[in-house]
Parts: C-alpha cells; sequence; structure tokens
C-alpha cells in the first residue's frame, strides 16, 4: 500500500488503492493535529481581521464515489477532537464550502473532492479560516 503523497492543491489519489477510510481518517487526525497546534493562524489576519473560532469546522463533498462516507468519516476523526463540525447535508462545489468556512468564520475547512481529475480518483483541500 503507497503513502500519502500531496499535489498542488491537497491529496488525490486513486479509490481503494492508496484513497482508502484508514489513509483518509490517518489524514483527518493530522489535520486536526495541525489546526490545533500553535503554529496554525488563528488571528484572524487573514480573515478581515475576525478571530475564526477555533474549534468550528465545516466539512463537504462532490459527487464523486463514496464522497459523502469519506465526509462522514472526516467529520467524525474531527468530532472526536473536540471540534463542531459542520457537515454539508448534499454534495456541494468546492467554492461553496469555502464561503461556508468564511460566512460560519470557523476555524478551517475539509472538501472531499479530486476536481478535475478521472473519475477513479478522489481527494482532500484543506481549507483555511479565509476560505483558501
Amino acid at each position: 500500500m503507497g503513502g500519502i503523497k500531496f499535489g498542488t492543491d491537497g491529496w488525490r489519489a486513486v479509490i481503494s488503492d492508496t484513497f482508502t477510510f484508514t489513509n483518509l481518517r490517518m489524514l483527518s487526525q493530522a489535520i486536526a493535529d495541525a489546526v490545533a497546534s500553535e503554529s496554525w493562524d488563528k488571528s484572524g489576519n487573514s480573515n478581515g481581521g475576525r478571530a475564526p473560532d477555533p474549534k468550528k469546522f465545516v466539512v463537504g463533498f462532490d459527487t464523486r464515489f463514496l464522497s459523502d462516507r469519506y465526509a462522514g468519516d472526516v467529520a467524525r476523526v474531527l468530532a472526536a477532537n473536540g471540534f463542531s463540525v459542520y457537515l454539508a447535508q448534499a454534495d456541494a462545489p468546492t467554492p461553496a464550502i469555502s464561503y461556508a468556512v468564511k460566512n460560519l468564520n470557523a476555524i478551517a475547512g475539509v472538501m472531499i473532492t479530486a476536481s478535475h481529475n478521472a473519475p477513479r480518483y478522489n481527494g482532500v483541500k484543506l481549507k483555511a479560516a479565509y476560505g483558501g
């Protein structure tokens, strides 16, 4: 089994090859650890001066195979780490999740999508408090 390899805008991998629930849970824990760390920008300087809620997270997903289940697992890991998670109730485009992160004043967001990659791929994008 291969490891998690990041590209220009997150992690993309072939579903059930390296994009697995096990790898996704491991990455979700790493995201939770990073966002909770002192190194994560919690100042609000990049969000118009409004400090984000350090315990609020947004999780969204697209229409790809298992994206809704992957998002549910990400949400469970984040919730187990003490975050209040806003999980999308239906598939959504990435910009809508970016907007939700900023509009809900969340510390961060995760979008399950492989963007323009072939249908056999899925992926994860991490969004900062400003939505990018």
